[in-house]
């Protein structure tokens, strides 16, 4: 009785060091992830951006002769000009823009073209818009008047975007700078990523590291890059036909066409063209907005899920649905869970098959 006694009060000692252990190392991680939490976002974007031009950075590092650290820099300055460039270009359009209008405002000279005669003739939104565009032609200021509450209203909500939008470009500024640290220190991120990869998967941890790393490079090529490549094609369009804010339609569009609804965006701007262009101006833009838009099926299909050991459908349900759940990171964390939960799973599938053939 008393060595059982002994037993009893060794095992609650032993469970009560342990539950302290465990608490304090709960505590740790959880006082860990609340000072790292205001960078956890540059740290994972620089993570994505990192391996995703990863294998452009090899290639102009065998061309620099080896040289990581300058080929690190290049790339960098190369993706901040990316970036940067399209953002200065386009703030100083709106700011340009605005500046325009508030003094046609000011001064009274803002006109407004009346309607062409076939937009009444439109189905559902004609009699309205054809109502609505007749005053704003004919009595612009009593039009402005009687919408200034509508104005009010959506005056901060432009400004809470205008920050947001501010705050994401300097977000993705640090991201860069982040992503060119990794990519001069490719060798102990690269260890880093082993170890880990082996710590969570074992022996399979090569494999799924791989997968994590063809996961983002295929979401970048098959979502971003297909969208961006509609959206400088889209811009172009907008351009030539001279369709007022070309710059801001494009940015639209680019993100419209990361939500897969680009052609949506392209709606209202062929029924622009109808209203105020000639028939064949009007046709051919229309024409041009269709291949524009359908472009993505030709290149989703080549692009996207290539080089990657799972389905084209999984990469692309798990990137739409991060996107939906988590913002434009999900469209890398999603993808990236979601194949690596078809793995795993496909794996359990075939553990007891494999057992059986091994014995």
């Amino acid at each position: 009785m008393a060595i059982e006694q002994s037993l009893n009060k060794d095992y609650v000692r032993r469970a009560l060091e342990v539950s302290i252990h465990v608490g304090l190392l709960v505590l740790l991680t959880a006082a860990c992830l609340l000072i790292l939490r205001p960078f956890i976002p540059l740290v994972v974007w620089g993570i994505i951006i990192a391996i995703a031009v990863y294998p452009a950075y090899r290639r102009l590092r065998s061309w620099l002769g080896g040289r990581g650290t300058w080929a690190a820099v290049l790339c960098t300055l190369i993706f901040l000009g990316i970036l940067i460039v399209p953002v200065a270009l386009l703030t100083g359009t709106l700011i340009d823009g605005v500046r325009t209008l508030s003094t046609h405002v000011r001064e009274g000279s803002l006109s407004i073209p009346p309607p062409p005669a076939n937009v009444r003739t439109w189905p559902l939104v004609g009699q309205p818009l054809s109502k609505v565009w007749n005053m704003a032609s004919t009595n612009l200021t009593g039009l402005l008047k009687d919408l200034t509450p509508q104005i009010r209203g959506l005056i901060p909500g432009l400004l809470h975007t205008s920050a947001d939008i501010g705050l994401t470009v300097l977000q993705f500024v640090l991201s860069i700078l982040v992503a060119g640290f990794l990519l001069a220190r490719t060798s102990s991120g690269v260890a880093v990523t082993h170890l880990l990869a082996n710590r969570l998967f074992g022996d399979r941890g090569p494999e799924f590291e791989d997968l994590a790393g063809s996961t983002i490079r295929s979401v970048t090529n098959g979502i971003i890059g297909v969208a961006v490549i509609q959206s400088v094609l889209a811009g172009i369009g907008f351009l030539v036909a001279g369709l007022p804010g070309a710059g801001l339609w494009t940015l639209i569009f680019l993100f419209a066409a990361v939500l897969q609804i680009g052609a949506l965006v392209l709606i209202p701007a062929v029924i622009y063209m109808f209203a105020i262009a000639s028939a064949t101006k009007a046709v051919i833009f229309l024409v041009w907005c269709i291949i524009v838009g359908l472009m993505d099926n030709v290149l989703k299909p080549l692009l996207l899920g290539r080089g990657v050991a799972v389905p084209i459908a999984v990469v692309f349900l798990g990137a739409i649905g991060g996107f939906i759940a988590m913002g434009i990171i999900g469209l890398f964390v999603g993808a990236i869970i979601l194949s690596v939960g078809y793995k795993l799973f496909l794996a359990w599938l075939e553990g007891p098959v494999a057992a059986k053939q091994e014995s």
